[in-house]
């Protein structure tokens, strides 16, 4: 892997049953630090994408590497560890309903082995930082699209990991909070997290800059660098 990569893909190639193709041939290299966005319709590919990398899917050819980690050489039973370098934001918020903020953000602690002496000191901040400290004892059915979806981002980010994956975070949201999502996406990034987006919304690519790497069938058409921050 390249100095200061994260993430590489090397001529990946993933076939479902019934001889789908998810992915055909894809090589990109995501630098530690960078922002990126993995744009294209439904079915294109950028979930797959996302999903070799959490494990829920393995490529059929080609090398993956995450973190200096060929993820091909991963066994199915340590995909937890795995996981526990990562944040995941899902299209799904995925909130426990009938827990509080605070009470979801401290579950995700669990997943991950956090000492509770740290979480005390976790949960407030990273609330703080999502701006969200106002509703820690909301319930999720008192919270708004935008409020849910940055509960959700609080959970990925309270084990502070080096990497957020984030599929589709703005795809339920109105534009007014879905630049507000983008911005604090772009903001974990300036603080040194390498971010990387599955969309088909433009408009947050063209708010935040990022790189902007199209998939179309499987295949990537195109890849924009970031604007000049």
């Amino acid at each position: 892997m390249t100095e200061g990569a994260h993430i590489r893909f090397r001529d990946v190639h993933v076939e479902y049953p019934g001889h789908v193709r998810g992915l055909n041939g894809v090589s990109l290299e995501i630098a530690k630090g960078e922002m990126v966005f993995l744009l294209g319709r439904t079915g294109a590919g950028k979930s797959t994408l996302l999903k070799l990398l959490t494990g829920e899917a393995r490529s059929t050819q080609g090398v993956v590497e995450l973190l200096g980690e060929d993820l091909n050489h991963y066994h199915a039973h340590n995909v937890h560890l795995l996981r526990r370098k990562m944040g995941i934001v899902p299209q799904d918020t995925a909130l426990i309903e009938s827990k509080r903020v605070w009470e979801n953000v401290a579950y995700a602690l669990r997943a991950v082995g956090v000492p509770r002496t740290d979480a005390r000191k976790r949960i407030p901040e990273v609330l703080d930082l999502v701006r969200m400290t106002h509703r820690a004892d909301a319930f999720p059915n008192q919270l708004s699209g935008g409020e849910r979806q940055r509960v959700a981002i609080a959970r990925a980010l309270i084990h502070k990991p080096p990497l957020i994956l984030a599929d589709e975070p703005t795809g339920q949201l109105d534009p007014a909070h879905s630049l507000e999502i983008a911005d604090l996406l772009r903001a974990l990034n300036l603080r040194g997290a390498t971010v990387v987006v599955a969309s088909h919304d433009m408009s947050i690519v063209e708010h935040t800059g990022a790189r902007a790497i199209t998939v179309e069938g499987g295949k990537i058409v195109s890849d924009r660098e970031a604007a000049p921050i």
